[in-house]
């Protein structure tokens, strides 16, 4: 069964509700509600002290995947989402009302298929027979590379019993041993591999390493967001170079908000402290490469042309 609009309507009621009067104007200043993974965005933007003296007033909301901020997004709960290529492709193609206004690039080894510690599984052609969880839903950028990497091992997928949970119960269930394989991404990807955790393949060659900034249309139509967007991402742009010229500072900010080991943050910042980039050719070719395979895979519920959900306004190159 195909992802649809529906997937994206689950829990909306309370999401809306969520979003009454967060939004609006204070005193004639325009207010962003910010989505965040992990708080990734929020505590990298911070450490830099890339929001001060904001014109304009900003709320954080915090997610732990890409699946329920999507939804957030399209509930009108929140105003942005950050969240990888392909689970914004899907929200896209299930109708929800967004547009690409940035991207990043991350080495593709961010992503990647483990099996706990001691698993007889030795390769990706060993998972016949075995039940394999991806982070976070169908169309997400671990489920790419799952199908993708099955193919590679000439594996048909049929022979593979694959489910979907959010991350942090994947991460639990992983870890008590009731999960075969884990397809995942991330923080969790390189806190399984800390605790033991081998990697079958990782999505070099396979996904593109980009992550977007969608924002609602919504919030791109009305002016006084349209202009904060624009600033805030020149702010995220500002916070991204601080970022790479003060990796150790980064590190200390990002386990002191998230909770992380420092072990742990140093190896997340290790792997993706990414820039920030304006969504031109060197992002959309790519990804609309990803999307065309993706959708002749039948996982798409209609086929998105890339360059229609980008507004290269808000952040140019």
């Amino acid at each position: 069964m195909h992802s649809d609009r529906r997937a994206f309507l689950v829990g909306a009621g309370a999401l809306a509700l969520s979003a009454c009067g967060s939004g609006g104007a204070k005193g004639g200043r325009a207010r962003l509600v910010l989505g965040d993974q992990v708080h990734l965005l929020q505590s990298k933007a911070e450490a830099a002290g890339a929001l001060g003296n904001l014109p304009y007033d900003v709320e954080w909301a915090n997610f732990v995947g890409a699946a329920p901020l999507l939804e957030a997004l399209n509930a009108g709960a929140v105003d942005t989402a950050p969240a990888g290529d392909l689970p914004v492709v899907l929200a896209a193609a299930a109708k929800v009302p967004l547009k690409i206004i940035a991207a990043s690039v991350s080495p593709a080894s961010d992503i990647g298929i483990l099996v706990p510690p001691g698993s007889p599984i030795r390769s990706v052609a060993g998972l016949a027979g075995h039940r394999v969880i991806v982070s976070s839903a169908r169309g997400s950028i671990a489920h790419y590379l799952l199908l993708e990497a099955l193919k590679e091992a000439k594996l048909d997928r049929r022979k593979v019993d694959i489910g979907f949970m959010l991350p942090n119960d994947a991460a639990a269930a992983f870890a008590a041993g009731r999960i075969d394989a884990w397809a995942t991404f991330g923080t969790y990807q390189v806190a399984a591999e800390q605790r033991g955790a081998r990697l079958l393949r990782d999505g070099q060659g396979i996904n593109t390493g980009l992550s977007v900034i969608a924002a609602s249309e919504s919030a791109l139509a009305d002016a006084g967001k349209r202009a904060a967007l624009k600033d805030v991402l020149a702010r995220f742009r500002t916070a991204s170079l601080w970022a790479r010229a003060h990796p150790a500072d980064y590190v200390r900010v990002l386990a002191k908000a998230t909770g992380m080991d420092p072990k742990l943050a140093q190896l997340v910042v290790d792997r993706q402290n990414p820039l920030l980039v304006a969504p031109g050719a060197m992002v959309v070719g790519p990804l609309q490469r990803v999307v065309d395979r993706f959708h002749a895979d039948g996982e798409l519920p209609a086929h998105v042309d890339v360059a229609s959900i980008v507004d290269a306004g808000i952040f140019p190159a």
